[in-house]
Formats: structure tokens, sequence, C-alpha cells
């Protein structure tokens, strides 16, 4: 049929090429009727034309009985397809459901954060006051695993492959030297470890060689060397408890941050880059660092006093919070949560030496200020 004449009444009368009645196999054209009456008739709807499925009859009855009646007459109660709404919105006067007021949550599992926390305390704190050497075991291993993990992060999301061998044996090095020697021994230490990235990747293909040594080096200074400074302090007399001061005073400074700013934060501190912490959770950290510094300076510290504290809690406030925000930048770069899964509770060794190797270099500096180097 040709599409122009699609719903167009016939001439009346007309029935085809003769007047006996439709031409044999031709459809009949439908009834005649005159044309002054055309205007009190309804049009037939379109119907849709049934997809081909092979002569499955019950295929075209489906469709058909989809397509709704003929015409508008057969069921006059019905309204048309194409008038009723298919996706109704709800009675305004329908009652809603209150919404539910959501709790805040932690984000992690809080209760496996604590013991991994409290055991994780229990074998600094044995191996700090039992054997010094030991502890500075402890130390070695931490940097040698934070090491691995950052430098597996680098690879997996950003094809940078940071020689971990040197680095893993220059780290451990590194700490033992800032023991034994001092900040001397600790900075020599720190160059043989960038010279022993730079020939280690020699060994392989020129392509990529300045990121991957630019990477080995930064994690040669970011991890191991500020962790150098906790051996520092451990050569002092009262070493023991230089280090547990500031042990003590930055994991205050966190769980001050984290209590206030989960309960009372609401002005965002850097949305850009960690967006949970806020200005209010900032002040907590302080409040709490500060509070804590007085306590240790002036019954831990040998010669310290209690002002000192308050400018030590400050300080460790700020480099710890500054310390959580690099490493959050550095995992938002690499588009992680993580920088491991040791830790239950935690994440990795990485993610619990953020706020402390930062913090390292300012506490052993100001206790060297304020009581001397012991």
């Amino acid at each position: 049929m040709n599409d122009s004449s699609w719903g167009a009444p016939p001439q009346a009368g007309y029935w085809g090429p003769s007047d006996q009645g439709p031409a044999r196999g031709a459809a009949p054209a439908g009834p005649a009727y005159d044309a002054h009456n055309a205007q009190h008739t309804r049009p037939m709807p379109i119907v849709p034309d049934v997809p081909e499925h092979g002569g499955d009859q019950d295929d075209d009855r489906g469709a058909a009985r989809l397509s709704g009646p003929l015409f508008r007459d057969e069921n006059p109660s019905a309204q048309s397809y194409a008038a009723v709404p298919q996706n109704p919105e709800p009675m305004s006067h329908a009652p809603q459901p209150a919404p539910r007021p959501q709790k805040k949550s932690a984000g992690r599992d809080l209760g496996a954060a604590i013991g991994v926390g409290l055991g994780l305390g229990v074998v600094i704190v044995a191996s700090l006051f039992i054997v010094k050497a030991v502890f500075v075991g402890v130390v070695a291993v931490a940097v040698v695993v934070g090491l691995w993990e950052l430098t597996k992060r680098l690879e997996e999301r950003k094809g940078i492959k940071a020689p971990l061998v040197p680095l893993a044996l220059g780290g451990a090095a590194m700490v033992v030297a800032g023991y034994v020697r001092g900040a001397e021994g600790a900075w020599v230490a720190m160059a043989l470890t960038a010279l022993a990235v730079l020939v280690w990747r020699m060994t392989e293909p020129p392509e990529g060689y300045l990121k991957d040594v630019t990477a080995g080096v930064f994690a040669a200074f970011y991890v191991p060397f500020l962790a150098t400074f906790v051996a520092m302090m451990l050569t002092a007399q009262d070493g023991p408890w230089r280090v547990l001061t500031f042990l003590l005073l930055t994991v205050v400074s966190d769980t001050g941050a984290y209590a206030v700013g989960w309960r009372f934060g609401r002005k965002k501190l850097a949305p850009r880059i960690s967006p949970g912490k806020t200005r209010e959770g900032l002040l907590g950290a302080v409040t709490f660092a500060m509070a804590a510094g007085a306590l240790c300076m002036q019954f831990l510290i040998d010669d310290g006093s209690w002002w000192q504290g308050l400018l030590l809690g400050l300080a460790v406030a700020a480099s710890a919070t500054l310390g959580d925000l690099g490493e959050s930048m550095i995992k938002r770069d690499l588009g992680i949560k993580d920088m491991g899964t040791l830790l239950p509770g935690h994440g990795g060794i990485m993610d619990r030496l953020d706020s402390l190797l930062p913090t390292a270099p300012v506490v052993w500096l100001l206790l060297v200020i304020f009581v001397g180097s012991g």
C-alpha cells in the first residue's frame, strides 16, 4: 500500500478495477461511505507492525493483544494507552514514610582497629624498655614493610618501578646507622642508598629510568630517613621515655582529631585531599596533644617543663595532621583507599606511619632544644 494513502478515505462506491467487488487476493478496502459523513467518522488507530517470528502464531496473537482494541467504541470505558501515565507520581496526600536518621560511621572495623592498635602498642613498649636494640629492629622491619607497600602501589597504579632491593637494604641500614652514629650516620646512609638506587636501576632498559629513580629516592627519604629520628631519640639517657612521649603525643593527636571530628565535625579542613577531616577535628587534635604534651614533659622527660609540653603538643598536632594529609594526597593520586591490608582495621603499615614519620624529626629537634641531646 502506498504510504501517502494510509488512513485516507476511499472514493465512494469504488471497489477496485471492476465494480463487481474487490480484486481476488487483495484485502478489502473497507466499507464505503458518503463523503458528507466523513467528518462523523473516527480515524482508525495505527497498529504497529508485528515483527516476524517465523510463523509463530502465539507471538502474533500476543502482539495483537498488546495493541489494544481496534476501535475505541469497542471499550468505551477504557482510556487510551497514551492517556494513561506510565510512571504515575505518588499521590500528594498519600502518607510518606519519615526518613530514618543516619548514624555516623567510623568507616572501619573499630573493634579490629583497637585490638590491633593495642597489640602493636604492647610489642613496641615491651621492646622499647627491655632491650633498645630490639626496638631498633622493630623500626627497621616496619620501614622495610612500608617500603614494600609503597613501591608495590606505585608499580600497580602508576607503572613506576622503584628498586625495592636497594631501598630495603639501605632503609634498614639507615635506621641502624642513625642509632649507632647519630645524624651523621643517617645522612651518609641516605646518600649511599640513593646512589644504590641509581646504579641498581641501570641494569634494566632506560625507558622510565628517570621516574623510577626519582620515586626511589623519594621513598628512601620519606620512609627510612624520617624513621631514623626515632632511633636517634633512643640514644639519649632517657631515650625510651622520649620515644614513648613521641608515640603518645602522635596517637593522642590522631585520637583527638578523630573523636572530636566524628562527633562535632562540620567544616571541612581539606575537602579536595581528605574529605573526612574537619576543622573541628584539628582543634581537637591540638587540644588533646597540648594537654598530653604538658603531662609528658612534666613527668616523663628529665628536666622538662609543662609549658614546653604545650609547645611540643602544638607542633605534634600540626606535623601529624600535615603528615596524614600528605599520604592522603599520595593515595588520592594513586586512586586507592589504603596502602595495604596487613593490619585489620588500619590498612597497611604505611597507613599507620603517615603521621608518625613527619612528626619524628619535629619531636627530636624540639627535645634537643628544650632539654638537650642527653
